[in-house]
């Protein structure tokens, strides 16, 4: 395996093909071991793996305080070379609920405050809203940001889950590095609209969810038993008769994997690494043996015949619900 780099668009840095989202290991998606998180982000480090991704809201702020850890653990070649994306904004209640987004500059300045403590570092490499404020024009939330970036505590200003109206505002406000949105197989209602836009305007996609939260890893199961803590115990795909058809899906991706000889994980993920060199995806591994899977994508070729099957296999809009409930898509652009 040979880890290259991609450009996080024409304002962002050179970061490596994949990077590593770090959220499932401390929220949302079950029981995560510590020591295991740590040691799993060591070794993204050693691999070559340079953008770790976090928000200041994932497990209340031990997300980021794990990654602080990890880091400082790290040999100080590897420690150097890591380049730390946040999100910010998302308002939670004691009792792990959820309350808005907030974008106004005087809480962008804040919520930069405690995450530079977190994370024992003196800047963040990349900074950006988890969700639109409604009430809060993005200008104003962008300009925040860039305010930040002239007195060096934030190097490069990111977008996430917006749209291309909003993304052209925050443009022509400040240069943005790069679009954090879901992208997958079954997930890809961004190439309608946001990816020309992204295109145009020479910013980068970060891509989360390239394994659907695990549901086309090949590894999760129609009778799996999920926590009351795990999202996908509320998410639509993951439901019912929508769980049993997108599981067939993963099994027609799975017969085209098993003649390359390689994971269905590594197929769907090498899918989106072939749509463009301005798409870096997260892999949201929470273990090194998951790590080293979804590492060996990046030795998977997808020839012409290969990715025609994969389309015939798993066609654009072919997953059954929507990729959020419904509360959630509302905070959702399109």
């Amino acid at each position: 395996m040979t880890m290259r780099t991609r450009p996080l668009g024409t304002t962002g840095p050179q970061v490596s093909a994949l990077g590593l989202g770090c959220m499932g290991m401390s929220a949302l998606y079950g029981e995560a071991d510590r020591a295991e998180s740590i040691a799993t982000l060591h070794a993204a480090l050693e691999a070559g793996v340079t953008l770790l991704d976090t928000g200041d809201f994932y497990g209340m702020g031990h997300n980021e305080m794990l990654i602080g850890e990890a880091l400082r653990a790290a040999p100080a070649a590897r420690r150097e070379q890591a380049l730390v994306s946040v999100k910010f904004g998302a308002l939670r209640d004691p009792d792990g609920g959820w309350s808005g987004y907030d974008g106004r500059p005087a809480a962008v300045k804040n919520f930069a405050a405690y995450s530079l403590q977190r994370l024992g570092v003196d800047h963040i490499d990349v900074y950006r809203i988890a969700r639109l404020d409604p009430d809060v024009p993005i200008e104003e939330t962008v300009g925040a940001i860039a305010e930040l970036v002239e007195k060096g505590y934030v190097r490069h200003i990111g977008l996430s889950e917006v749209g291309a109206e909003t993304i052209r505002r925050a443009a022509a406000t400040a240069p943005i590095s790069d679009l954090q949105i879901e992208y997958s197989l079954i997930s890809r209602g961004i190439e309608d609209e946001i990816l020309p836009t992204t295109r145009e305007l020479g910013i980068g996609i970060t891509a989360y969810g390239v394994l659907s939260r695990g549901l086309i890893s090949g590894h999760f199961t129609a009778d799996r038993q999920l926590g009351a803590g795990d999202f996908r115990a509320m998410s639509p795909r993951f439901q019912g008769e929508n769980l049993r058809h997108n599981l067939n899906l993963v099994e027609a991706l799975r017969k085209i994997a098993e003649q390359k000889g390689v994971s269905v994980a590594q197929t769907a993920i090498a899918w989106v690494l072939s749509r463009g060199e301005d798409i870096v995806p997260l892999i949201g591994a929470r273990s090194r043996d998951r790590l080293t899977e979804a590492l060996g994508a990046l030795d998977v070729t997808l020839d012409t015949a290969d990715l025609t099957a994969i389309e015939e296999a798993v066609p654009a809009g072919a997953a059954a619900g929507d990729r959020y409930p419904a509360a959630q898509m509302a905070h959702l652009e399109s």
